[in-house]
């Protein structure tokens, strides 16, 4: 074992490391990736040990880094494409939507295009206006696309390197404010989990929290709080957004009867949304009370000196969870 205390953003800049020493074709391309090691230097290093023409410091334009991404995919390199901020992803939608998640099915299964499109989204930070977003049901909904989000160092680590693995295409989040989280991370352990699994954070069974990237440790020092107040709260830390791993959500709502869906996005057709309808359908018998959701509100992302006003917090979510309990 070579258990390792990183920060959940060092985590990624070892697993970055690890996919370019093991796969020639892996290249990394972005804004200020190279020489600067990114904004928030998650890349640092690898340029220099790795060289210009595999870390590669593009022009400031999303739609030529996802189109030139496509033509690299198709040649047989494995692209990681990092945006500087979620806001910044959409002028490179059309090129996700319309030829990333597309081309397999269009060419009937002959291209793969193993594009990894990293962005780093949600609040927190106190950034400027296009900076915190939440853009994941946008890509959600899109099929042909496989989007997953870590939360812990640990998963950052293996998640990022399990995506490069992959041959479909995957918009990997990085939840921004977790980047100075620290945690334990066995450097030569195979990963704990599949890619494509969501895990149980911690056990509970009075009501069942689920969350995603930045949400989960707000719904863990959740339960930890309710603990104090003899309620345990079983917390399910999805990791995968599309496709969606209930199997273990179902399990847990079965055995407490309540659940509580959290996320930053907006609530309106979010993610909550979906889960809380999938919930309905398998646990209707089980539930004891309709499924809640706790996330962002229906309005641009506000300013940073606001944002606390609009992010969940572990008091929103006490309050769904006695709502919860008032049925």
């Amino acid at each position: 074992m070579m258990f390792e205390t990183l920060t959940l953003g060092k985590a990624l800049n070892h697993g970055l490391r690890r996919a370019l020493e093991n796969d020639p074709k892996v290249v990394i391309m972005g804004e200020d990736v190279g020489k600067l090691g990114g904004v928030f230097r998650i890349t640092d290093g690898l340029q220099k040990d790795f060289g210009e023409n595999r870390v590669i410091d593009t022009p400031l334009a999303e739609a030529g880094i996802i189109g030139t991404a496509v033509g690299l995919a198709i040649r047989g390199y494995r692209p990681v494409c990092e945006i500087q901020f979620d806001g910044f992803v959409f002028p490179a939608y059309n090129q996700i939507v319309a030829q990333v998640a597309k081309m397999y099915y269009r060419s009937l299964g002959n291209v793969r295009l193993p594009i990894v499109i990293r962005i780093p989204y949600g609040g927190g930070i106190g950034a400027v206006e296009h900076h915190s977003e939440s853009p994941e049901a946008y890509f959600a909904h899109t099929p042909g696309l496989k989007v997953v989000t870590c939360s812990n160092p640990a998963d950052a680590y293996a998640m990022i390197q399990q995506s490069i693995d992959s041959d479909d295409p995957i918009v990997f989040f990085e939840p921004k404010r977790r980047y100075w989280d620290k945690g334990e991370v066995d450097l030569a352990a195979p990963a704990a989990f599949p890619l494509h699994a969501s895990r149980v954070a911690r056990e509970g069974s009075d009501a069942t929290v689920i969350a995603y990237g930045p949400m989960v440790k707000t719904a863990l020092d959740a339960a930890r709080a309710a603990a104090e107040d003899g309620r345990t709260l079983e917390v399910i830390d999805l990791r995968t957004l599309s496709p969606l791993d209930l199997g273990p959500v179902f399990e847990s709502v079965r055995k407490t009867g309540r659940a509580v869906v959290v996320h930053e996005a907006p609530g309106n057709l979010g993610l909550g949304a979906e889960i809380a309808a999938r919930i309905t359908q398998e646990c209707f018998y089980s539930l004891e009370a309709p499924v809640l959701r706790v996330t962002g509100y229906d309005v641009p992302y506000p300013a940073a000196r606001v944002e606390e006003e609009y992010l969940p917090d572990l008091d929103r979510v006490l309050d769904a969870v006695d709502r919860s309990f008032g049925w």
